[in-house]
């Protein structure tokens, strides 16, 4: 299964908006056939494995990464080619949410005889697809907000220079992350200031994914200028406005999403709920404080990804996050850290806020 987890995460760019899957048929320890999901629209990791496979498949343990589908969509179901091909037994990590299969790959499988057991590596291959389960599950998808700060915790300087607090290895670290993300959002502010492209670039050629993420722009007024790199033709992009914000001529072609706001801020769960309708499974942030700090205090940030950089910039530049105050310690906001590594001169942290 460890195996076939590698595998899976071969597919960690290229996959959207289906799950990374993948999969090993062996005959005891010895391996007949190995497969992973490509691309949406593709054969899926089992119908890889069993072609490699072929008559070495029959009485043989498929290991899978995740339920196998039982429905047709874009691919006919892998259950019915793990049936045909005549597998004895197959061990799933973790089962399917998704309404059309959610239990149903495992039963036709039992029905055909074949031995089914779950569980095994579940917590990492559910790890795999956060994003995907996340959408499926809570009708959202997985936030990571990316921030950069110094060492006493600014993100820029007081007149909003940003440019650059990290070193070239850290920003290149953020491009595998953007990569592997279904949008990249920001608010209008980090536009206006900024001009960001908010495309995938600096990366191995693996790391390019067929499409790349959709820009999701956060622009009550839509206040986006001409000229916006955000506008360009180097990726699709959304802006996301209040439903009586005037559309300027320049905007008239670009995609748009009216959302119900309050005091002239968006309701950033029904954003997020939005983007889930249109398969969006990981959310990459990159903003500034203000909408960083909304989404940490409404409980919608589920990972923080930090790049602390070894540098002081005094307590006249911009906080990392704009948040309410607290009335007690223990009202704390509480984070686990996942992982804690060197990215050339910089420490990268992931945290994920505890339940």
């Amino acid at each position: 299964m460890a195996h076939a987890l590698r595998l899976a995460a071969r597919g960690l760019y290229t996959t959207q908006p289906n799950p990374r899957v993948g999969c090993v048929i062996a005959h005891g320890e010895r391996v007949v056939g190995t497969g992973w999901h490509q691309r949406a629209g593709e054969p899926h990791a089992e119908v890889f494995a069993l072609r490699e496979a072929k008559e070495a498949a029959r009485g043989a343990t498929a290991y899978v990464t995740l339920e196998p589908c039982a429905h047709f969509g874009r691919t006919p179901p892998c259950a019915d080619a793990l049936v045909a091909a005549g597998v004895a037994r197959v061990v799933i990590a973790v089962e399917d949410p998704f309404p059309q299969v959610a239990g149903n790959g495992i039963a036709k499988l039992r029905a055909a005889g074949i031995a089914v057991e779950s569980g095994l590596l579940r917590g990492q291959a559910r790890e795999l697809n956060i994003g995907f389960f996340s959408r499926i599950e809570r009708g959202r998808p997985w936030v990571r907000v990316k921030l950069a700060m110094s060492l006493d915790g600014r993100t820029a300087l007081a007149h909003g220079e940003s440019k650059w607090i990290t070193g070239e290895a850290a920003r290149a670290d953020v491009q595998r992350w953007r990569a592997r993300s279904s949008a990249i959002l920001s608010g209008s502010g980090t536009v206006l200031a900024d001009n960001p492209r908010l495309t995938v670039r600096q990366v191995e050629a693996e790391a390019v994914a067929p499409a790349p993420p959709l820009r999701v722009v956060l622009d009550t007024h839509l206040r986006t200028p001409a000229g916006s790199h955000v506008l360009d033709a180097a990726a699709p992009t959304v802006l996301v406005h209040a439903a009586d914000a005037p559309v300027a001529p320049h905007l008239a072609r670009v995609g748009r999403l009216a959302i119900t706001s309050d005091a002239g801020r968006l309701d950033l769960a029904a954003v997020l709920a939005a983007l889930a309708g249109r398969e969006i499974n990981e959310v990459h942030v990159e903003a500034g404080p203000a909408l960083c700090g909304a989404l940490f205090a409404q409980g919608l940030a589920d990972e923080l990804l930090l790049y602390v950089a070894p540098v002081l910039l005094g307590d006249q530049a911009r906080p990392l996050l704009e948040l309410p105050p607290l009335a007690a310690m223990a009202d704390r906001w509480q984070l686990q850290v996942l992982d804690q590594r060197m990215v050339g001169q910089d420490l990268r942290l992931r945290l994920r806020v505890r339940d």
